[in-house]
């Protein structure tokens, strides 16, 4: 059932989950803008300011119009994953994440009627297994990971997770909780 709101994320991923609590946006427009980290800006901070200009953005082209914005990041420590430009930039991420704990960050914001933008963060361990050189390459080869952050989850790196602590929905890029009740308080039931 279509509901009175306006996506501001192109992500096949986030309109299925969506789509999966019954919230389909009545229009997708993804939110064009830089999205360069500021010099010693956290991790959590970089991730809500993006879901929050993203979110700003969309609201100024829709007056009036209740906006729903994202962004997910992948981190270890204060370390941002951003999305591999190539092959050989994913392969060196893997190599990062291989063996460790890493944090997945979403960010969701929601700019109601008025303009009135609030953002929740959710954060989820994610504790994967320790790659080997052939588990990697062959990763890396699939090219799930193109266009997202570090890895996607609900494909074929599921099987090196061995444990999480958080959000499933979060880590595949929308968190439910948060982006349903966020939704209700902006008055889209």
């Amino acid at each position: 059932m279509t509901k009175d709101f306006i996506l501001a994320s192109g992500s096949v991923h986030r309109k299925g989950l969506l789509a999966q609590i019954g919230y389909l946006p009545k229009l997708i427009e993804p939110a064009d803008i830089d999205e360069s980290e500021r010099k010693g800006e956290k991790p959590a901070a970089y991730v809500k300011r993006m879901a929050l200009e993203k979110g700003l953005a969309a609201a100024a082209k829709h007056p009036g119009e209740v906006v729903l914005a994202c962004d997910t990041v992948v981190t270890i420590g204060t370390r941002i994953f951003h999305k591999a430009r190539n092959e050989a930039e994913q392969t060196e991420i893997m190599k990062a994440l291989s063996g460790k704990t890493n944090r997945v960050l979403s960010a969701v914001c929601v700019v109601d009627r008025n303009g009135k933008a609030v953002v929740k963060l959710n954060q989820t361990k994610v504790m994967m297994k320790h790659l080997s050189p052939d588990e990697i390459r062959d990763y890396v080869a699939s090219q799930e990971w193109v266009g997202c952050s570090g890895y996607k989850i609900d494909g074929v790196l599921g099987a090196f997770v061995y444990k999480m602590v958080g959000s499933y929905s979060g880590v595949v890029g929308l968190p439910l909780y948060e982006t349903r009740n966020l939704l209700i308080s902006a008055g889209v039931k």
